[in-house]
């Protein structure tokens, strides 16, 4: 594994993305900055978004940001859409994107669970401000669709398009 150093599109950023052409947009600009320092390697860029209806929660700036995600997520279904980006190496150069969503419902949570959860789990890293393999089945309560996905990457679903 191989760190993309490259500046990540943010909700926020114009111009205004749906969750979706986010993650696809910083999975590609990750396998790109890979790519140009490994040009004869096959480059995977992946990036994951938390969506809330049509607002991306990317990842929070401040504990209180985390808390206030914990919070809007709570009692509700929201969509983790990963984008993933392949670089085939060069002649061909080929770029293929796929997206992969799973839908995951919080549990209610109350003031006090959602502290504990950022006393257990560095979140700040995390879109969404949480990690399922990270004490996450204790805010969780349904998964419909890849676990892998909601981890952060796809693994299923890359090895059917690296297969192609």
């Amino acid at each position: 594994m191989v760190p993309a150093h490259a500046a990540e599109i943010d909700a926020s950023d114009p111009p205004l993305l749906s969750p979706g052409e986010i993650a696809s947009c910083n999975a590609w600009l990750k396998a790109k900055a890979v790519a140009r320092v490994h040009p004869t390697d096959i480059v995977v860029g992946c990036d994951t978004v938390v969506a809330l209806g049509a607002s991306a929660l990317g990842k929070p700036r401040s504990r209180d940001e985390a808390r206030a995600m914990l919070y809007r997520l709570s009692g509700r279904t929201h969509a983790v859409i990963s984008a993933v980006a392949i670089i085939r190496p060069r002649p061909s150069h080929r770029l293929s994107i796929f997206r992969e969503v799973t839908l995951v419902r919080f549990r209610r949570l109350s003031d006090a669970e959602i502290d504990r959860y950022l006393e257990r789990v560095d979140v700040m890293d995390k879109a969404g401000a949480y990690a399922l393999q990270e004490h996450g089945r204790s805010i969780v309560e349904a998964i419909r669709g890849s676990a892998d996905n909601v981890v952060g990457l796809p693994v299923d679903r890359l090895l059917q398009e690296l297969g192609r």
